[in-house]
């Protein structure tokens, strides 16, 4: 069953139902928690965020990050926009950056956002590091998002097999986050929502572990099943980073 540190929620969109899952395990490497879950109470809007590292740095970032991006989205509410979003990134990043100039360590995290537009009929991704956002749709399964890793430019341009030693280093190596000194922007992504579209926000923790297949098996159900059997897969796996994971699901209103 779903632990307390679970969240179900339910949300009326136009004409659109939508429920949302989302939760969080520490895992067996990390001695604590190093990501960050937002799963709304009033807005239909769901984030994850992952520290990098396993120091007060990765606490610091992650939680600066996802306070600074709550807060203006929750001040423009559903009709915040790309400019909105954009900004919203700018001054996490102006944030982190500063937060990070107090501590003698890496000061960074990632940062995958999914905010429902006021008609319930599209949402905007934003995206910047290695957590993902996944969209079941008619039974496919899709990666939206995009890896701000050497390992994904390896793996598009062939440097390496993806099952090398070398593409398992690039992993770690981040082109883009929050806190990166050149305060890099975030991709952008307005996705449409029909009934039956299910989408999956996570971090690597959730996306390393669990296979193509056995992602889209779980997400083809209840969000609140998903998000419980993928975070024991997790742990059943290795449990070898933080693990945390939102689902929306859409379905038609009432």
């Amino acid at each position: 069953m779903l632990t307390e540190s679970d969240i179900v929620r339910y949300f009326e969109c136009g004409t659109h139902r939508l429920t949302v899952a989302g939760g969080s395990r520490v895992g067996n490497r990390y001695p604590a928690n190093f990501d960050v879950l937002h799963v709304d109470p009033a807005l239909p809007f769901v984030a994850v965020a992952d520290g990098m590292g396993a120091g007060q740095g990765s606490t610091v970032a992650g939680t600066t990050a996802m306070e600074t991006f709550v807060a203006a989205v929750r001040a423009a509410g559903p009709s915040a926009g790309a400019a909105h979003l954009r900004a919203a990134v700018a001054t996490a990043q102006t944030r982190v950056r500063a937060a990070g100039a107090q501590l003698d360590e890496l000061t960074g995290c990632t940062l995958t956002a999914l905010l429902v537009g006021p008609t319930g009929t599209d949402a905007w991704i934003t995206q910047i590091g290695d957590s993902r956002a996944y969209r079941l749709r008619n039974g496919l399964l899709e990666l939206l998002t995009v890896d701000h890793t050497a390992a994904w430019l390896g793996a598009v341009y062939g440097w390496y097999p993806a099952d090398s030693p070398q593409a398992a280093a690039a992993r770690y190596q981040l082109a883009r986050y929050l806190g990166h000194p050149d305060e890099p922007e975030a991709d952008l992504l307005n996705v449409s929502l029909r009934p039956g579209d299910v989408y999956c926000l996570c971090t690597d923790g959730v996306s390393e572990p669990i296979g193509y297949d056995r992602l889209r098996q779980l997400l083809d159900g209840e969000p609140a099943n998903a998000v419980r059997v993928l975070l024991a897969d997790t742990l059943a796996t290795g449990g070898r980073d933080n693990a945390t994971i939102t689902v929306l699901k859409v379905g038609a209103g009432g």
